[in-house]
């Protein structure tokens, strides 16, 4: 299992934290997401044998949002 810290710009609502949390809920290998809509992030716990980093920056960028991985 690892964790990745994102950084996401573009998200001015619940609703699109919701559009971000869904989009990398939908990606095989994630188990948990944290989309903290304030500070303009997500914490990614996921499968590396499944997905990486930027697969799952790309699904958030697929969903409309700006994707960055934090280091």
């Amino acid at each position: 299992m690892a964790s990745v810290h994102l950084n996401v710009s573009g998200m001015t609502c619940d609703h699109c934290r919701g559009r971000v949390e869904s989009a990398v809920k939908a990606v095989v290998g994630v188990y948990g997401v944290y989309v903290d809509l304030a500070e303009g992030s997500a914490e990614v716990d996921f499968d590396d044998g499944k997905t990486n980093q930027d697969a799952l920056a790309e699904a958030i960028t697929s969903a409309g949002y700006q994707a960055e991985i934090s280091e």
